[in-house]
């Protein structure tokens, strides 16, 4: 039987919502299935009924104000002591397993690895450049810096058979900062369309979402999804929390935490607010929401433009991926780009306000919709990994 050994990066839930998705349809074709992955991942990928066997984590440090350059490079002796323990790790898995294809999203162990046992690996990835945060790039030498990292890592990520963007091609691509003008990658990437779950629900979903939060539809709807590290998220949606007390009184209004194995029963917070720890019909909500509320993670940006909702981004501090990708939302004109460290409550109401009263948000991003809609990005994944088998 064909066998399938998926490997997700396990920092949020984006990189490891992806290869579930994939994963649906592998199975569908009877193929044995295994994860790797560490941190919140895991657990989450465990609810979706999958075996994932966890390794030692490799993450950056964070902080309540967000990415944490000190804590980070005080965790270069750690993470190399953890990179050497998941080398290990993955050598047991990988080769007890003897998996036709090790699908890695974003982790570098199993790529490696798979070379060391002569097995096909596939990368998808959105972020090949390890990117500084502006204030340091307005420097020459930071500049120079991240072109040197990106054609060196562009180059270990090229020793897999494919390197899969899912991403839109040029000129529409969210993270071209951190995988245009790279040499080194250029041979083996493939842009292959967004791989978030496209909505194919009915209209009684959506009703009977409606109807348990007693929603109206004659007024708007604004989601708040917030995901990323927990240290990052706690501070952010206590500004939401106050922000929300300024919204129009006409605006409904449904904030997510993002906890994984949070309480999936809303509570009402207010007479137009609904709060949710962990939100079990994400999907819904985005369908029926006018606006959407996120951090600037690629995953979510990718699912607000396949909805074609327009987005208010909040990116985490320092995060120079998230800087990067609301810097494109905000040129593309489909959202507003509020700053991580000075964004208070009234500033979210205010953007908030500024996008439902501007037609022209929804009509770029149901422009930029049109060219998703034209690649599939599970699917073109999908039909490359099956060429393995």
């Amino acid at each position: 039987m064909a066998r399938a050994y998926l490997a997700p990066y396990g920092v949020g839930l984006g990189h490891a919502s992806r290869l579930l998705s994939i994963s649906e349809h592998l199975k569908e074709d009877n193929i044995t299935i295994i994860f790797s992955s560490y941190g919140e991942a895991v657990s989450y990928i465990n609810n979706h009924g999958y075996e994932c066997v966890e390794v030692p984590p490799i993450e950056f440090a964070w902080s309540n104000s967000g990415f944490s350059v000190k804590n980070s490079i005080a965790n270069i002796p750690l993470w190399l002591t953890n990179f050497a323990r998941q080398i290990s790790q993955e050598t047991k898995n990988i080769s007890s397993f003897n998996p036709n294809i090790v699908v890695s999203d974003s982790r570098l162990s199993p790529l490696l690895t798979s070379k060391i046992l002569d097995i096909p690996s596939i990368v998808i990835l959105n972020q090949i450049k390890l990117l500084l945060s502006p204030r340091i790039r307005e420097f020459k030498l930071a500049r120079v810096f991240e072109k040197l990292n990106g054609e060196f890592f562009g180059n270990v990520w090229s020793m897999a058979e494919k390197l899969l963007i899912p991403d839109l091609p040029p000129p529409y691509t969210i993270a071209e900062h951190n995988i245009w003008n790279l040499e080194s990658v250029k041979k083996k990437m493939h842009y292959i369309g967004f791989t978030t779950s496209k909505w194919h629900g009915d209209s009684r979903a959506l009703d009977k979402v409606m109807y348990s939060l007693n929603l109206e539809k004659n007024k708007p709807i604004v989601f708040m999804h917030i995901s990323g590290p927990l240290e990052t998220r706690l501070n952010l949606i206590s500004t939401i929390m106050e922000g929300s007390k300024y919204l129009r009184k006409d605006i409904q209004y449904i904030i997510s935490e993002g906890k994984a194995n949070g309480n999936t029963i809303p509570r009402r917070i207010s007479s137009a607010g609904w709060y949710y720890e962990w939100c079990p019909v994400r999907d819904e909500i985005f369908a029926l929401s006018d606006l959407i509320v996120i951090r600037a993670g690629h995953e979510a940006i990718s699912q607000a433009i396949e909805q074609g909702k327009p987005m208010v981004t909040i990116p985490i501090q320092n995060h120079g991926e998230q800087l990067g990708n609301s810097e494109k939302v905000e040129r593309m004109k489909i959202g507003v780009r509020l700053g991580p460290s000075n964004t208070n409550g009234y500033h979210i109401a205010e953007a908030i306000h500024k996008i439902l009263d501007d037609q022209s948000y929804l009509k770029n991003v149901q422009k930029i919709k049109e060219v998703a809609d034209g690649l599939d990005g599970i699917n073109n994944a999908l039909n490359i990994i099956r060429s393995f088998f």
